[in-house]
């Protein structure tokens, strides 16, 4: 721990010795009165302060949630009679049981001792309450279809977005996405009212509530129910878990849920990052505009877009082989660009070098054989270059590895183009280098390697 994570935590266990903890009372409401026990400004208490301070303001009680399990902090406005104004950014909780608003005062002063309002930013709360329990749902869709191995690892529940990391070994097909997706949308359709229990650790446990990842529990919990289960699964909630957070009150207030992404994030763990209520139907919105954009672009109707994009794949696809086709018939045909492709004598060893630009580096070992069958017995170097990236492939007759290798020639090679290695059989190997430009000085180097063999 560094000296200003010291200095931080003392200036906390200062506060809560001499000041008491901090009173939640955000569960029931978004606003309230509070005395002002601390200020805190660049890391030190201070007595006040004016407009334009950016401060810490701690009270005895507050409506706005601390950040922690995941959920981040409430945002709002604190005000005073005496003329008091100042926007709340972000609410932590240091040593889980004080409630720090970040605040900058916008007019007026505020000093210890003060009684303020405190009224929290309800918008941005119902939607942090809506993310934060759609991830309630998103939990029990994961463990009820893909297994009860599921737990989580570690959530975020913002107003803007909800990300939720679960243990699982493989990625989630598509379809296994739009089951756990449909599923917690027929819990938001039931819109069943979220109910909350407090009881101890021990017995929410033995009533079969989950601990959420990150959470820290006291002497007496809150146990969350919400959502039904199927009539086939019998009696009972969709999801029950221990959770101090703030939640809807009815699952319809969730609105609308949408996966948008799922990726890995270490060795079986994997994460989903999904949206909720009006920033859900935004997306989906946006994304049906661009639908109808390509649709446009392709003319052809939304419906028939997957199609068409087939289709061009296909033909694109078609091109590129008849392409390639051309280029390699072109090069069998003694058309390479940087070099005439007729044998020439190395010493007394028959030797083809090509340099073909845009060639696919996949048809390189293809045209090399070629070379060998028309030479008979020799040597056959051949060079593509795309976006300015050389790949060379050497070739060697069998009746010439006993005393040549492939491997060796492709080495001077790929050392004249800036790279490093190259490597294969003694009677076929390839290599690149980055340095494209120097082709023709990669088969001289060949060609210079080979004629230092001894005859």
């Amino acid at each position: 721990m560094s000296d200003i994570e010291v200095r931080a935590d003392e200036i906390w266990f200062d506060i809560a010795e001499k000041a008491g903890n901090t009173e939640f009372v955000g569960y029931s409401s978004t606003q309230g009165e509070g005395e002002v026990l601390a200020i805190v400004k660049d890391g030190v208490n201070i007595d006040s302060a004016t407009v334009g301070d950016s401060v810490t303001i701690v009270t005895n009680q507050t409506p706005f949630y601390g950040e922690s399990g995941g959920q981040m902090g409430d945002a709002g406005v604190i005000s005073s009679q005496s003329g008091l104004s100042a926007t709340v950014e972000d609410t932590s909780k240091p040593l889980g049981r004080l409630h720090a608003h970040k605040a900058t005062i916008l007019a007026g002063s505020v000093k210890l001792g003060d009684s303020v309002h405190l009224a929290v930013d309800v918008e941005r709360r119902n939607r942090v309450r809506a993310n934060h329990s759609a991830t309630h749902l998103l939990h029990a869709a994961l463990r009820e279809r893909l297994g009860q191995h599921v737990t989580q690892k570690g959530s975020l529940v913002a107003p803007d977005r909800l990300r939720f990391d679960f243990s699982h070994p493989e990625a989630l097909s598509p379809a296994q996405i739009a089951q756990v997706e449909a599923d917690v949308n027929a819990q938001v359709r039931g819109n069943d009212e979220v109910t909350t229990r407090l009881m101890t650790p021990d017995d929410a446990v033995a009533a079969g509530a989950m601990a959420l990842f990150g959470e820290k529990y006291g002497d007496e919990v809150r146990v969350l129910s919400m959502g039904a289960l199927s009539p086939d699964a019998g009696a009972g909630n969709y999801s029950v878990e221990l959770c101090g957070g703030t939640h809807v009150r009815a699952l319809g207030d969730i609105g609308l849920f949408h996966v948008v992404s799922e990726s890995a994030v270490s060795s079986g763990v994997r994460r989903i990052e999904a949206l909720t209520g009006e920033a859900a139907r935004l997306w989906l919105t946006e994304r049906d505009d661009k639908l109808r954009q390509t649709a446009a672009a392709l003319k052809t109707t939304p419906e028939d877009v997957p199609a068409r994009i087939a289709a061009l794949v296909e033909q694109s696809r078609k091109l590129e082989r008849e392409l390639a086709e051309a280029k390699k018939a072109l090069a069998l045909g003694g058309g390479g660009t940087a070099k005439a492709a007729g044998p020439e004598k190395v010493g007394s060893i028959d030797f083809i070098g090509q340099v073909i630009e845009g060639l696919d580096p996949k048809e390189l070992r293809g045209i090399v054989d070629g070379n060998k069958k028309m030479l008979g017995s020799g040597v056959s170097a051949v060079l593509a270059v795309v976006d300015g990236r050389a790949t060379i492939a050497v070739g060697v007759t069998d009746d010439l590895t006993g005393s040549l290798s492939a491997v060796d020639l492709v080495r001077a090679g790929v050392e004249a183009l800036g790279g490093k290695g190259g490597g294969g059989r003694p009677d076929m190997a390839q290599g690149g280098g980055p340095e494209g430009d120097k082709a023709q000085a990669a088969i001289d180097a060949v060609k210079a390697a080979l004629a230092a063999v001894p005859a």
